[in-house]
């Protein structure tokens, strides 16, 4: 693996979904897809390619790093939140994407996976070799809505990235109001770290929850037809979101020129949190099969 490990991963992620999936150098010929986790610390989505075995319906990865002595961060990450993004080849060239959850996989499940997987492919043999500890394998579950307990899944996961969304908001706004409010001749004093990273945090979570709810209203409106008016305005309220996300950013960035952001967050407050009762007030009672 080569030195700067991260800019290496990022040129992979950007052959590949130029690619339709299809990547060259040591990658070359493996199948490979693309997992998008929650940072376990940073509240950021982190993306990284990964190669994958099918075993049904589910995608099997192996956090081997290589055979290096750690785990993965990806697997640190989907250990403290199962929801993840896959990415994967559609074998038309293009690119799908759609939400999953991971599950640790244990015991003699597990040990007949990997085994399979050395066969296939003998580095997995050498990089169990190369460390002593048990290399995880994760099963990538398609996150879908024809089931009960899928259904009760999604409703549960929403209310928690609700939550957390709202929380990351309320300390973004607490954080800007302790910054001087300035005035046209006074340019307010440059934004500390912890506010750009309280932002850069909610603007990511924001736009990773956003892209997992539009991929799976589709399939929301499939099973429950009578959504339909309410997913239209979902996906609305999504693209406004984005573009007051955008403007949030283009003020962190100058941030001299920032004198407008508590009016902002106040904005975006409200905006999300209407947002955000209006799709529980209409999507929580079918998931959990409570609307009379």
């Amino acid at each position: 693996m080569p030195d700067d490990v991260e800019a290496f991963n990022q040129r992979v992620i950007e052959e590949f979904r130029a690619s339709g999936g299809q990547v060259g150098g040591m990658f070359a010929g493996a199948p490979l897809l693309l997992l998008t986790t929650t940072g376990a610390r940073s509240g950021m989505a982190r993306t990284t390619p990964a190669v994958y075995a099918r075993d049904g319906a589910r995608l099997i990865v192996f956090a081997s790093n290589g055979g290096a002595p750690a785990h993965p961060a990806w697997y640190h990450n989907l250990l403290a939140d199962p929801a993840v993004t896959v990415e994967i080849g559609d074998g038309a060239g293009g690119v799908e994407r759609f939400p999953a959850t991971a599950e640790v996989l244990r015991g003699a499940e597990r040990d007949s996976l990997y085994r399979a997987q050395c066969e296939r492919d003998p580095a997995f043999t050498a990089y169990q070799q190369g460390t002593v500890r048990t290399i995880p394998v994760i099963a990538l579950q398609r996150l879908t809505v024809a089931e009960p307990a899928r259904h009760r899944a999604i409703a549960d996961h929403l209310v928690r990235v609700h939550g957390e969304l709202r929380r990351e908001l309320a300390a973004v706004r607490e954080e800007a109001a302790q910054h001087p409010t300035g005035t046209p001749t006074r340019p307010l004093r440059p934004l500390g770290q912890q506010l750009s990273r309280h932002c850069l945090t909610l603007c990511g979570a924001l736009h990773e929850h956003h892209t997992n709810e539009d991929n799976a209203f589709a399939q929301l409106e499939r099973q429950f037809p009578e959504l339909s008016p309410a997913v239209a305005r979902l996906r609305a309220e999504h693209e406004v979101v984005a573009r007051t996300l955008g403007e949030l950013e283009a003020l962190l960035a100058a941030p001299d020129a920032a004198v407008d952001l508590v009016a902002e967050l106040d904005k975006l407050t409200s905006d999300l949190e209407e947002h955000f009762a209006y799709e529980e007030e209409q999507l929580l009672p079918s998931l959990y099969g409570t609307r009379g």
